[in-house]
């Protein structure tokens, strides 16, 4: 029997920390100068905005899908913003805030490297992959919100469910 313990493969945790197998996650030479330190974070501006913005469709369709089905089958607007260029104004807005905070992560690594240099590297690494895991459940959670009640609206209609 080992002494060491071992954590589940299905655990939350042991899934961020699998994101560390991946080049993406990784920072395999330690960085030594801020030129290097941008560097790094900018390379995975791209993948990073493709994720979080693949994720921002698929909570777009969710959205369409709850709304239309509303619309066509209840005659509700339900899930559906005002205005379409409302819609594209908040996604704009949206992606703009996500690239700031993505921007605000080699700015705070910068000034860990000052503080406790020892721990940048380590540091620029975990908090990239924790940024990127809370920004694609931050883009889902209207997605799972609206499709969620929309399920719940749906089933209470047919059950007979009156609401006020």
């Amino acid at each position: 029997m080992e002494a060491a313990h071992q954590e589940s493969p299905g655990g939350i945790v042991a899934g961020i920390r699998r994101l560390g197998n991946f080049a993406l996650f990784r920072r395999d030479v330690p960085v030594t100068s801020i030129r290097a330190v941008i560097g790094w974070w900018e390379a995975r501006r791209i993948p990073y905005n493709l994720t979080v913005g693949s994720a921002g469709i698929l909570t777009c369709i969710v959205i369409a899908v709850v709304g239309m089905g509303s619309y066509f089958f209840f005659n509700s607007d339900f899930g559906l913003p005002g205005s379409p260029l409302f819609a594209v104004f908040g996604v704009v807005i949206y992606g703009i805030l996500a690239n700031i905070c993505f921007t605000g992560g080699w700015i705070v690594e910068l000034i860990v490297r000052k503080a406790w240099p020892q721990e940048a590297d380590r540091f620029a690494t975990t908090s990239f992959s924790l940024g990127l895991v809370l920004s694609v459940l931050l883009t889902l959670t209207p997605a799972i919100l609206i499709g969620v009640a929309g399920i719940f609206n749906l089933v209470s209609h047919f059950l007979g469910v009156v609401h006020p």
